[in-house]
């Protein structure tokens, strides 16, 4: 049976036992239809991912289709006298298995000496059985259990091991006795403490640990004379996640240096950015370096900061449902993306999505009919099918876009308009018969508008050209298992633009704090967007626009076509129960 066959009887089989609708089926279908050839997804992920149907009902009727036993019905919890049997288990496998299985949210729950019994939230995952067959069992048995179970069995039997930390623990450091205006340390004595503290354990640590926790960025910062700080930025935030006491911060610097591609370590006056690869947990990830000079109490010193960014590729968005996008804003962002011509503009200031969102788009838009070109500077995440430009200094970004112009594209994502000169061939690209998608780093979405136009790009030709331009921020998530409902002041949810019969008829939540959101009250986050479509209404107050352009106009009219603004958005996460009122008033600005 086909791939397609597969799943349309799957879907039937759903539909006539009244777990979901004909509807519901459709619009499944329908974005299985729209996924990328290697694509892995299947209808039941679809179901519950996009739809927001309940997971454990759907995962355990296509389990029963596919006839695999349902085990620990109905418990909350793994039964205590369980607990050190699974952890055995799990013990007794290679460690590299055990990983694979963990990704796939599936642990051993039973084994004899020539049988495997296997509890995996997803069983008919076909991944699971390539996995298992690795193993030296003549027969083992896949079983479904609850996606919530099997989290909570994983927590107590399954702890990932970072050898490199193992290590780390093991080292004895001396105390370093160096003082203000002691000499600066000469490239000998940076080397012997390296070769001494076995700071590589500690670097490699950090790069498996950051992608473990899900970090997006972890920063190196020298804190002292012989003291480094390295912080993990999640969900927005930074913390401290490890401090090096007793070793000079030169010494960590050189290490993060030498594994880093296309930087010198001599180099400590200026700035430098280069790259990392490594496979953790059997995947490929690559990390991205960025290093800068900095001033220290020791001004003599050269210290350096350190930010490393990093690029898992398992976090590619590929499917514009799993954006989370709101109504309106969605179906106006897919009319926009779906116009053979035209540019469609993200905005935001770094680490609010933007890349994320124009990943999403391009896999929306794209087919092998088509020739789709990115220039980048540097190239985040590889998009298959497409053919993503290369940087270098033969290459630069302005000869990159130039040369596009004359390689045929059909679709062409810039990474980002940052001059006239970006902005100029951007648009002249979408006058031209093509598909564009670029970023800008404005507030909102209308002020985008003035700034192509202080760039000297004329409004007529902003007007014809552009699509749309959605502004977008990322709200931290309240931890459901934490949240509590409270009654905020009346005039504190009317600052923000709640009406009365709002406040009257919705449930707020605060953040809390527990164990499974590191006492943060927030676990993940989700975004916001102020989709402006170039109706023609707003290409006609452009078009009208004297020296400077009505900013609060265009805003008017957007909003009074559906556009909800930033904060607007906002609201509706709180609604939902999403995030807090304090996380929507710190990162939007007033309507």
């Amino acid at each position: 049976m086909s791939k397609v066959n597969t799943r349309r009887h799957i879907g039937d089989l759903l539909l006539h036992r009244g777990i979901i609708t004909e509807e519901q089926l459709q619009m499944a279908l329908s974005i299985l239809d729209k996924e990328p050839e290697n694509s892995n997804r299947r209808l039941g992920q679809i179901l519950y991912q996009d739809l927001k149907l309940e997971r454990h009902k759907i995962m355990k009727e296509i389990a029963a289709i596919y006839a695999f036993d349902e085990v620990f019905p109905g418990k909350d919890q793994l039964p205590d006298e369980k607990v050190s049997e699974v952890k055995d288990f799990v013990d007794d496998l290679p460690q590299e298995i055990i990983d694979d299985l963990v990704y796939h949210k599936a642990v051993p729950i039973h084994k004899t000496n020539s049988t495997l019994t296997i509890a995996a939230a997803d069983p008919a995952d076909p991944t699971l059985s390539t996995i298992i067959s690795k193993l030296n069992f003549k027969q083992f048995e896949i079983a479904y259990c609850r996606y919530e179970l099997v989290e909570d069995i994983l927590n107590k039997v399954y702890e990932q091991k970072n050898e490199f930390l193992d290590l780390l623990e093991e080292i004895d450091y001396e105390q370093a006795d160096i003082q203000e205006g002691d000499e600066i340390p000469d490239e000998e004595e940076i080397d012997a403490e390296i070769n001494q503290s076995m700071l590589n354990s500690l670097i490699e640590g950090m790069l498996v640990e950051a992608v473990r926790q899900g970090v997006s960025d972890a920063h190196i910062i020298p804190s002292g004379p012989t003291t480094t700080d390295i912080r993990f930025r999640l969900d927005g935030k930074l913390h401290l996640w490890y401090q090096q006491k007793n070793v000079k911060p030169e010494a960590i610097a050189a290490v993060v240096k030498d594994k880093t591609r296309n930087v010198d370590r001599f180099e400590r006056d200026s700035s430098q950015d280069g790259f990392i690869q490594r496979s953790v947990d059997n995947h490929n990830i690559r990390y991205r370096v960025s290093i800068m000079p900095m001033v220290g109490a020791q001004f003599e010193r050269k210290f350096e900061s350190i930010v490393i960014r990093i690029l898992d590729d398992r976090k590619v968005i590929t499917d514009l449902d799993v954006l989370g996008l709101q109504k309106q804003a969605k179906s106006d962002f897919v009319r926009a993306i779906e116009k053979p011509s035209g540019i469609v503009i993200i905005t935001g200031p770094t680490g609010s999505g933007k890349s994320t969102t124009l990943v999403a788009a391009l896999y929306y838009v794209l087919d092998p009919t088509k020739n789709v070109l990115t220039v980048e500077e540097p190239v985040e995440y590889l998009i298959q099918g497409a053919r993503q430009l290369k940087i270098s200094h033969n290459m630069t970004f302005d000869n990159a876009i130039r040369g596009i112009l004359r390689h045929d594209p059909d679709i062409v994502l810039v990474g980002e308009i940052r001059d006239l000169m970006t902005a100029e061939i951007a648009i002249k690209l979408a006058n031209t018969g093509h598909l564009t998608f670029s970023t800008l780093h404005t507030n909102d979405a209308p002020s985008a508008v003035s700034r192509l136009y202080k760039m000297g790009v004329e409004p007529f030709l902003i007007a014809n050209a552009v699509n749309m331009v959605m502004a977008q921020r990322l709200l931290r998530r309240l931890c459901s298992n934490c949240k509590e409902e409270f009654e905020p002041h009346p005039e504190t949810l009317r600052g923000i633009g709640f009406n009365d019969e709002e406040i009257r008829s919705n449930t707020f939540f605060k953040a809390v704090g527990c164990d499974k959101c590191n006492n943060t009250g927030y676990k993940g986050r989700m975004g916001i967007h102020e989709a402006l479509y170039f109706s023609k209404e707003v290409k006609r107050t452009i078009l009208d626009s004297g020296e400077e352009i009505d900013e609060e106009k265009i805003k008017d009219i957007a909003v009074g076509q559906g556009m909800m603004t930033l904060r607007a958005s906002g609201r509706e996460r709180i609604k939902e129960g999403s995030t807090s009122i304090e996380e929507v008033i710190a990162i939007t600005l007033d309507d």
